[in-house]
């Protein structure tokens, strides 16, 4: 086998799929709203980014975000009312995602949890003060973001259900 069939049998076996996420930060003043995980198999009990989720197949990182804050918190935003925050490169113990965070400078609507079976609470915390039981990753992704810094990557070593 010469070495570009060879190249291109390995690409093919071991080529792997990245599952990409998007985190919309809606702020308040010098807050940032947070909801409370549950029964999703992922740091259930923890607070997490409001309105995040994962992009879907053949969509985009913006609509996944204006379909994740219409699903999951009733309000309404726009794609030209988001603008990139940070990207988070994270590989974790079997998968690999690409957290895509976005400031979310406009939205109408009230923000309410809409997913009662996910979410069991929601809350604004000041960036400057985010919970202890933040998920690990999200508080250095919200500190990237106010530190103007566009991208990181992370390697997690833990089981992503804990």
């Amino acid at each position: 086998m010469n070495a570009i069939a060879r190249r291109k049998a390995i690409h093919t076996e071991k080529h792997f799929k990245s599952l990409s996420a998007v985190f919309p930060l809606i702020m308040k003043d010098a807050s940032v709203l947070l909801h409370r995980r549950q029964n999703t198999g992922y740091n259930d009990g923890k607070w997490d980014i409001a309105g995040s989720g994962h992009v879907d197949e053949g969509e985009t990182a913006k609509a996944a975000a204006v379909r994740e804050c219409r699903e999951e918190l009733g309000i309404t935003v726009k794609p030209e009312d988001l603008s990139f925050a940070h990207l988070s490169h994270r590989l974790e113990k079997d998968r690999t995602y690409y957290d895509i965070y976005f400031l979310v400078n406009a939205y109408t609507g009230v923000p309410a949890i809409m997913e009662p079976e996910k979410s069991s609470d929601i809350k604004w915390f000041a960036v400057e003060n985010l919970p202890e039981d933040i998920i690990g990753c999200r508080r250095e992704d919200v500190r990237n973001f106010l530190e103007r810094i566009l991208y990181s990557e992370k390697a997690e070593n833990k089981n992503p259900t804990s």
